[in-house]
């Protein structure tokens, strides 16, 4: 998939897309996850869905596993898109966020502050660092699950869109439900926003366990 491509469908993305038919927020064993990159795919063609992105944080080591050991090659070809990708964290208006890098080149030379499986430092830890790591990359940037942090999101959301971020992580539960489901009030809100803005949105049940369906 193109960058044109992951835009078009960013733009469409609503609080029904996810979990059955996208999920840009995951992890696997290669950060903070649970399960082994065989395991999550595998989980990923047996609920059926359309868009996948693994997202470890500070690695891209679970993408290259993938491709090194030809792991999509047993699935039907009409099965899941896997969407190269990559959480990371920064300093917006001083506070410390997560953003998701979707659609990137992992060989790109941009994100070599970014992959070393810890925060990054000094200036590479400012947002427009990493939006323009990102970006270099051919990627998208997006604000992880907005609601999640010291400052209000009505705060953050029109700074990370100062600050060049492409999109926002809209659709989330912050509930933590074991079946994945939005948080229809909050998620809402930060949807309103979003449009204000004219930012992409995106969604993910940011599984760290042994089911993509859940947290």
């Amino acid at each position: 998939m193109d960058k044109e491509e992951l835009i078009d469908l960013t733009s469409k993305i609503d609080k029904y897309s996810c979990p059955h038919i996208i999920n840009f927020h995951c992890h696997t064993n290669f950060s903070d996850g649970s399960m082994c990159p065989e395991d999550l795919l595998d989980q990923a063609f047996r609920n059926k869905l359309q868009f996948l992105s693994i997202t470890d944080h500070h690695s891209i080591l679970a993408h290259k596993y993938i491709s090194d050991n030809g792991l999509l090659k047993k699935y039907p070809k009409n099965s899941f898109t896997l969407i190269p990708g990559i959480e990371i964290n920064c300093l917006l208006k001083g506070c410390l966020v997560h953003v998701l890098g979707l659609g990137i080149d992992i060989n790109s030379e941009s994100l070599s502050p970014y992959i070393l499986g810890e925060s990054p430092i000094g200036n590479d830890l400012q947002i427009n660092s990493v939006t323009r790591a990102i970006e270099i990359a051919g990627g998208l940037s997006f604000l992880a699950h907005p609601a999640r942090y010291r400052i209000p999101f009505d705060i953050l959301i029109p700074e990370a869109h100062k600050n060049r971020v492409n999109g926002i992580e809209v659709w989330y539960d912050y509930n933590l439900n074991q079946i994945w489901q939005a948080s229809n009030f909050v998620c809402e809100k930060i949807n309103q926003l979003t449009e204000r803005y004219s930012m992409l949105k995106s969604c993910g049940t940011d599984s760290h366990g042994f089911s993509l369906l859940g947290r």
